[in-house]
């Protein structure tokens, strides 16, 4: 006789948050968070970016970039202008002068989401302007005159945990229970965010992996995502090549995709619904085979076993015959 127990019939392999507004609208696309996941690529036009140290940074080059991530599958594009590390800050008008240009080509070309990672109320605006419908703010709401930008426009908001000021060093963080005061901090912000006009189903909720948080504190966020997307909000992890996954397995930037997938696959099993991610095809590859096991996703195509009679394939073969 088996000795389990468990009610095979409900038990899940993962976590399924009370979303509030499972749906979610931006410009022409729809997103069912309930049944999918979207794959946010990541467009830094900064000469001295994290991962690609400038790669983007010219404009034929970072509109290339958005538009060659969403051939490979980006549900959405995030770019910016300013990185999030400390250093001088940008003018209004320079940080514009690099975002904005993007975000009106590619809003031409592409029907994709388009984000625009700044803090800043007036470039949120421009940003707007030229066809962003998404802000990304990585300051959680520094200055909450972006919520206000964000809620005269319908974009949506992104609202991150941070606890440092723009552009500036941060002491060695401390906390008692970081998974805690991180859902706590978030449900505070998007109060704020909601006092300000901002409709809860234009809301989007980000732990900040690595912001402010050594790599013990952003494993246990990892670990307990399921925590911060019982907000109720849409979660977005932005796990890709940090440096908590180069300090786990002791690996350069360029070594830590497959730490970087592992770890996106772990949040959306947690109740993450978007992903920000570099190397957009094998993130592609990773979300869509894990929508495929959660049951949301059919197959391409069924060959294997489905026959009366299962011919080895041939090595030259095309996959889809």
């Amino acid at each position: 006789m088996s000795m389990m127990t468990s009610d095979r019939t409900t038990a899940t392999p993962f976590y399924t948050p009370p979303l509030l507004h499972p749906v979610h609208h931006f410009g022409t696309r729809r997103l069912d968070f309930s049944r999918q996941v979207a794959l946010m690529a990541i467009i830094n036009r900064t000469p001295d970016s994290f991962y690609d140290g400038g790669a983007t940074f010219a404009l034929d080059a970072a509109v290339a970039a958005s538009l060659a991530a969403v051939a490979q599958g980006a549900d959405w594009v995030d770019i910016g202008g300013v990185p999030f590390a400390p250093g001088p800050p940008l003018s209004v008008e320079e940080e514009s002068d690099r975002v904005v240009p993007v975000i009106a080509a590619v809003a031409a070309a592409s029907d994709v989401i388009i984000s625009v990672d700044t803090f800043l109320p007036e470039v949120a605006a421009r940003s707007i302007a030229a066809g962003a419908t998404v802000i990304n703010d990585t300051t959680g709401l520094a200055n909450p005159e972006i919520a206000s930008v964000v809620a005269e426009s319908g974009a949506h908001l992104v609202i991150t945990h941070s606890l440092a000021k723009p552009r500036t060093t941060y002491p060695r963080p401390h906390y008692d229970d970081v998974v805690a005061e991180v859902a706590a901090f978030l449900a505070q912000k998007v109060e704020l965010a909601i006092s300000l006009g901002v409709p809860a189903e234009k809301i989007i909720i980000d732990p900040g992996h690595d912001l402010n948080k050594n790599t013990l504190h952003t494993l246990e966020i990892t670990k307990r995502f399921n925590e911060i997307a019982a907000l109720g909000f849409p979660a977005l992890a932005a796990v890709s090549n940090k440096d908590f996954i180069g300090e786990t397995l002791d690996q350069s930037k360029t070594e830590r995709l497959e730490g970087s997938l592992a770890t996106g696959v772990i949040c959306i099993l947690g109740g993450a619904r978007i992903l920000r991610m570099h190397n957009v095809a094998a993130a592609n590859s990773a979300i869509r085979m894990t929508e495929a096991v959660l049951g949301w996703r059919e197959p391409a195509y069924l060959v294997h076993n489905m026959g009366e009679v299962n011919v080895p394939a041939h090595p030259s073969t095309p996959a889809t015959s």
